[in-house]
């Protein structure tokens, strides 16, 4: 990323919806301060709060939010520091005209009461500015401040994607541990059960009846063809290794394309779980489910 440049969107490499970056920039003899906080969120969501002389500016900045940060709940806090504006003035002929008006009313209503003074608070635009900086000036300031903290807010997400990276690359090893893992056991377990097919039907049948080795094997074969979880291992290793892959592409690695790689592959491990006939086996799906949504809880908080 080039860091002078802070409309460039981090590109290349996982980004957390996690970040925080401030800017600043002169205005006068002051500043104009930007602190921006970004948060998990399923789409783009921006709240700016601007110092009430700043008001006016707010749909430039989240404008200027909303074409740099891309996604997440994105809270922006802007402040100004120092002499920025003049301090507003009391227009005397205002005032004063506002209580002879008061005055007036009261004497006509109730002579006797008295007109303080706090009910001028009350009246709009009593204070005026005695000079404000260009309009062209000041968003050109909150432009550069913004877009600073922006910068900084990209700059974080991309120190936290690589942790996040780290953490996938972890699971994912994980994951095709115990992917081997019921491939190496479901041939097992289709042993274990022509086994027990044969202790039954010796316990059942005659010693004098010889067993049907064709319905035996016909048997072994059904339930070899039920228990089969061949294809949704190959899957998964596919989806994984598609993961991992995104994990390195600049443009495919986004959290909802990710979120939906793991839909599938806690699919799989779904009907691997419902054709599990093994104690054993059953218990290295579960590890593997685990595993499946821990990494949907991480995609959560990327991109």
């Amino acid at each position: 990323m080039d860091r002078s440049d802070p409309h460039l969107r981090p590109r290349g490499c996982v980004r957390s919806m996690t970040g925080h970056g401030v800017g600043s920039a002169p205005l006068r003899t002051g500043r104009i301060e930007v602190d921006i906080r970004a948060v998990n969120h399923r789409y783009l969501e921006v709240r700016a709060r601007l110092a009430p002389e700043l008001a006016e500016h707010s749909p430039l900045v989240e404008d200027i939010a909303r074409r740099l940060l891309v996604r997440g709940r994105i809270d922006i806090t802007i402040r100004t520091e120092g002499e920025t504006f003049d301090e507003p003035i009391l227009d005397a002929t205002r005032a004063r005209a506002a209580f002879e008006q008061l005055v007036a009313l009261r004497d006509a209503l109730s002579p006797r009461d008295p007109v303080p003074l706090g009910l001028l608070a009350s009246v709009p635009e009593l204070f005026v500015a005695r000079g404000r900086p260009d309009t062209g000036v000041v968003r050109a300031a909150i432009t550069k401040a913004t877009e600073l903290a922006c910068e900084g807010v990209a700059s974080m997400r991309l120190r936290e994607g690589e942790t996040l990276t780290q953490d996938f690359e972890s699971r994912l090893a994980r994951l095709l541990e115990l992917v081997i893992a019921i491939e190496q056991r479901s041939p097992v377990v289709v042993a274990a059960m022509r086994k027990r097919l044969e202790e039954r039907i010796e316990k059942l049948v005659a010693p004098s009846f010889p067993i049907d080795d064709r319905r035996l094997e016909l048997e072994v074969v059904i339930f070899a063809d039920r228990s089969d979880v061949t294809e949704e291992c190959t899957r998964l290793k596919s989806h994984a290794e598609q993961f991992r892959l995104m994990l390195l592409d600049d443009d495919s690695v986004t959290g909802r394309r990710l979120d939906f790689l793991l839909q599938e592959m806690a699919r799989e491990s779904n009907t691997i779980g419902q054709k599990s006939a093994d104690a054993e086996l059953a218990r290295t799906v579960v590890d593997l489910k685990t595993e499946i949504e821990r990494l949907r809880e991480q995609v959560q908080n990327i991109l």
